[in-house]
């Protein structure tokens, strides 16, 4: 018989809140779908500047108040504040600190563009709080699920700081790993910020990575289980350095505590029939009516709409190297030879401005280059467009690709990750599959895919049978949660 837990999840953003990244999402909807579950599942996260009180309806937790954090040899005071997810019964709490909390951005500097310079004692303060507020909340979590660097140290402080205390005796903890480029690496001066006397002892073996501290690092070693957010991404991470930034052999060492749960999408938010960020809904019962959204789309990029003329749109947001930006590049020339028309959203880059307006000027007729943060044309995109590319070297799940399935958009990919265990390449043999797949991280693998997608989209009997069978698939988070709830009860075990 399936127990009923109380589940404390913890993440650094919590869509609609903030969100500079999918963990929003993930934060936003995994908790509703538990709570459906009968979980007491609550919610923490840091009360940033950026979010509203009173469009959330956030209020004063009057027991919550003036509560004493350690940090290193210093007593930080933090307060809370309480609301619920928007369309739910899940409850937010929201960990109160001005001095580093109340900014404009979460993350990074807005004058410098960097990190900002505290982040370390940032979060290790939010981690560390999130122990005392339990405290005087009096509610005993079974499960601590913790997601990224921002809250890796959670499980470690579990294992040393309050090993011995009673109140947490019957936790345990689960480390889920979105975004392995970014680990809470730095210099090892903030070290007396983490540790006391005791927890010296665990430094050297545990947090030091390459001569830094590592946050996700303590996190994967002292997690009671750790997942990533795909089965294929976690036998990647075990053999690829690459791929593991790093920390394959740490990976290998939790192997028989490592699993992988692919994400979900919220219906509520992505849906053809109902998204208000289309013009127009559909189904696949009418899937005519996505035509409509394929003219709008290229007549609000300029170009000339012709049914016939596949649309090809990538969404990318340059962060690094595992995007795949490069290989478009490389391949664009050779792209621009077929009928095609080819949309590509990114955020704005400085070190590229040259070279894409260098192609605007070449294909105008053929190309579109973006540079903004536009959430409405996301949608519009994933509505309209007959092919999405998604060029990642690596990926831990994605969403993007989900997505275009749910809206009858093809998606092109790498067969790394998340990507290759949701999307299922077509074999034109057999007729089975729902996208295109290349095994090669190359410019001249992903060109020849991109063919082979081309040559389908010309027959329409094909094509049709492909957006059936995408907008078939449940990706939903009912699914997803499912899956944690195993791991869940496997902890409990």
């Amino acid at each position: 018989m399936q127990r009923k837990l109380k589940i404390l999840f913890i993440s650094s953003e919590i869509a609609p809140f903030t969100k500079t990244s999918s963990l929003a999402d993930v934060a936003g909807a995994l908790p509703k779908a538990l709570k459906e579950m009968n979980h007491d599942i609550r919610l923490f996260i840091p009360k940033y500047g950026t979010i509203n009180d009173r469009k959330y309806t956030i209020r004063e937790v009057i027991r919550l108040k003036e509560i004493d954090v350690p940090e290193g040899d210093k007593i930080v005071i933090t307060s809370v504040k309480s609301a619920f997810l928007p369309n739910s019964k899940v409850q937010v709490y929201f960990v109160e600190n001005k001095d580093y909390f109340n900014r404009s951005e979460i993350y990074i500097n807005p004058k410098t563009k960097k990190d900002w310079e505290d982040n370390a004692e940032r979060f290790i303060f939010f981690s560390r709080s999130i122990f005392e507020i339990l405290k005087k909340l009096h509610w005993q979590p079974d499960i601590i699920h913790c997601n990224d660097w921002q809250t890796a140290l959670i499980p470690f402080f579990l294992k040393t700081v309050y090993k011995n205390d009673p109140f947490f005796g019957k936790t345990y903890t689960l480390l889920s790993i979105h975004n392995l480029t970014q680990q809470g690496i730095f210099d090892k001066k903030i070290a007396p910020l983490i540790n006391n006397s005791e927890e010296k002892l665990h430094l050297n073996n545990v947090i030091d990575f390459q001569g830094k501290i590592n946050f996700l690092k303590a996190g994967i070693v002292y997690a009671d289980l750790i997942n990533a957010t795909s089965k294929s991404y976690v036998k990647e991470i075990q053999l690829d350095e690459e791929s593991a930034m790093g920390l394959h052999e740490i990976f290998r060492a939790r192997s028989k505590n490592l699993y992988g749960v692919n994400n979900g999408i919220d219906y509520t938010v992505w849906n053809p029939e109902s998204d208000d960020l289309i013009p127009y809904n559909y189904s696949r019962k009418n899937i005519l009516t996505k035509l409509k959204n394929k003219q709008s789309l290229v007549e609000s990029q300029g170009l000339i709409f012709n049914e016939k003329i596949p649309v090809i749109g990538t969404i990318l947001q340059l962060k690094d190297y595992h995007e795949g930006f490069n290989q478009i590049v490389e391949i664009l020339d050779e792209m621009m030879a077929f009928d095609l028309q080819f949309i590509l959203l990114l955020k704005r880059d400085e070190k590229y401005h040259d070279l894409l307006k260098s192609f605007i000027r070449k294909f105008p007729d053929k190309i579109v280059i973006n540079m903004k943060s536009d959430n409405p044309l996301v949608h519009l995109m994933f509505a309209g467009c007959d092919c999405i590319l998604i060029p990642c070297r690596t990926e831990p799940c994605g969403l993007n690709q989900i997505y275009c399935l749910r809206y009858g958009t093809i998606p092109i990919v790498h067969a790394t990750g998340g990507l290759a265990d949701t999307v299922k390449n077509y074999n034109p043999s057999t007729k089975r599959g729902y996208g295109f797949v290349f095994e090669e991280f190359s410019s001249e693998s992903m060109l020849n895919t991109l063919i082979r997608a081309l040559k389908s989209f010309n027959d329409k009997e094909i094509w049709n049978k492909l957006i059936d069978r995408a907008m078939k698939l449940e990706f939903s988070w009912q699914v997803a949660a499912e899956n944690y709830n195993k791991l869940y009860q496997k902890l409990m075990k």
